[in-house]
């Protein structure tokens, strides 16, 4: 017996002794109006619970599929062979997950935990820092902070970056990406995560994350709990949703993810990446009509942008496949 199941049945029994007591020393009448309560609790007590059980969501790192990860294993051996050599020599991190439907996500993986240099991809961090900030009043969502959120997430601007960072602060931003609220997107005991340690200008590094020695980094996980907790609302108030569609949609920038699905019709993206050097990241939400996914490829290797728009052909056409799958199956159990 659950433990909501061990109370319901401990206050079952306390109101049926009132109820009892209710009938030697009041009569009928007692008796009748503390069942109806009853009742009427009861009823109050389960839509509650379920509820809360519809409102449930998973953390992506126990939602691992292994019938996801087979297909995508067979795809990248087939496809791309180049970036499954370099996933397995820890050069590249992937995460995909399945969050057609948000309360059963379906994830496969590669190094997810493994933290590496994200470039501008952990600028997502600085904007759940501004929504935190935005949702306790510490910063007005005006029209100078819109704009700035849109134009360091769609068009990577690093002034803007820079900017919204030091209205956060390093310390905030920091305590907000270790706090169990919004997630713990950096997390020691799990390889690290998100991390911003250093503005997205010449200045030095406030500090380097702690355990990776990186400034700018990410793991392809965390990057990907960011996006399901966006929205699910449970790294964030679900009201910022649309905010976040409005910052993250229409992409400026064409390339990686989304030269990759240029071309495929009836499809949104809500995306952020990265580039410095050698080092390519993309990330985001990818809708289609009738399935939606999120890809987080992370890549220390010289070609990792055209390996990204590569990679996300793949995952697009893994993701399709599933889909299909995914009603057969439900079509058969019927």
């Amino acid at each position: 017996m659950d433990e909501f199941s061990v109370k319901l049945t401990t206050f079952f029994n306390l109101v049926q002794t009132a109820a009892t007591h209710s009938l030697s020393s009041h009569g009928r009448l007692w008796r009748k109006i503390c069942f109806t309560y009853l009742i009427l609790t009861l009823t109050l007590l389960w839509a509650v619970r379920a509820v809360g059980e519809s409102s449930h969501f998973p953390d992506l790192r126990d939602a691992h599929s292994p019938e996801l990860q087979k297909v995508l294993d067979i795809a990248l051996a087939i496809r791309h062979p180049k970036l499954l050599s370099s996933l397995q020599r820890k050069q590249s991190g992937l995460v995909v997950a399945d969050i057609t439907n948000l309360h059963k996500p379906q994830v496969a993986w590669y190094n997810p935990e493994h933290m590496l240099y994200a470039a501008s991809l952990p600028k997502i961090a600085v904007a759940l820092g501004v929504f935190v900030e935005i949702e306790r009043g510490a910063i007005k969502l005006d029209a100078k902070t819109h704009n700035q959120l849109i134009r360091m997430i769609r068009h990577s601007s690093n002034q803007d970056a820079t900017a919204l960072l030091h209205r956060v602060g390093y310390e905030r931003l920091a305590e907000i990406l270790q706090d169990e609220r919004y997630g713990k997107l950096y997390d020691p005991a799990r390889g690290g995560g998100l991390w911003v340690g250093k503005d997205y200008g010449k200045a030095a590094a406030w500090q380097r994350d702690p355990l990776n020695n990186i400034s700018h980094g990410a793991s392809a996980i965390q990057a990907a709990r960011f996006y399901y907790g966006i929205m699910t609302g449970t790294i964030i108030n679900i009201k910022f949703l649309p905010l976040f569609k409005e910052v993250f949609g229409k992409p400026a920038i064409n390339h990686k993810f989304v030269k990759g699905l240029d071309g495929e019709k009836d499809v949104k993206i809500y995306r952020k990446s990265g580039t410095w050097r050698n080092y390519h990241a993309d990330s985001g939400i990818v809708v289609h009509n009738d399935f939606t996914y999120i890809a987080v490829y992370i890549d220390t290797r010289p070609e990792g942008s055209r390996s990204a728009e590569k990679t996300i052909r793949i995952i697009d056409d893994v993701m399709e496949a599933h889909a299909q799958w995914k009603r057969k199956k439900n079509r058969s159990a019927q």
